[in-house]
């Protein structure tokens, strides 16, 4: 019986056998070979940095450093990648920040003032 279901499926059951046809075993010349940074990064003679495309590579403050390396000390220390802003707030504080002026408009292209807390 199983010849049977074996002979009737034979004519149905096509299956093609692609192993002999490897595409990336053909040597194809190419322009400019793209699969590494290698070369690029050894004619420059310094390896690929890290860039965040929001900051744009621009110039910070000693205020602004000084901030970062905190925030990425408290994150680090308490394995807190997301802190919280109650948290940022908390390393705002550490690093001796106080409320001593009154409220001025927000920065950026708003002309809005920072929401107050009526007490």
């Amino acid at each position: 019986m199983t010849q049977e279901i074996t002979a009737a499926f034979a004519s149905e059951l096509c299956v093609t056998d692609r192993r002999g046809i490897d595409r990336r075993k053909k040597d194809i010349p190419v322009a400019l070979d793209r699969r590494s940074g290698k070369e690029r990064r050894d004619e420059k003679g310094e390896r690929r940095r890290q860039i965040d495309p929001t900051t744009c590579e621009r110039d910070y403050t000693n205020d602004e450093i000084e901030f970062m390396k905190a925030m990425d000390q408290y994150k680090r220390d308490n394995r807190r990648p997301f802190p919280t802003w109650s948290e940022v707030l908390e390393v705002i504080r550490a690093l001796g920040y106080r409320k001593v002026a009154e409220q001025s408009q927000m920065p950026g292209l708003g002309t809005s003032m920072p929401p107050s807390m009526d007490v």
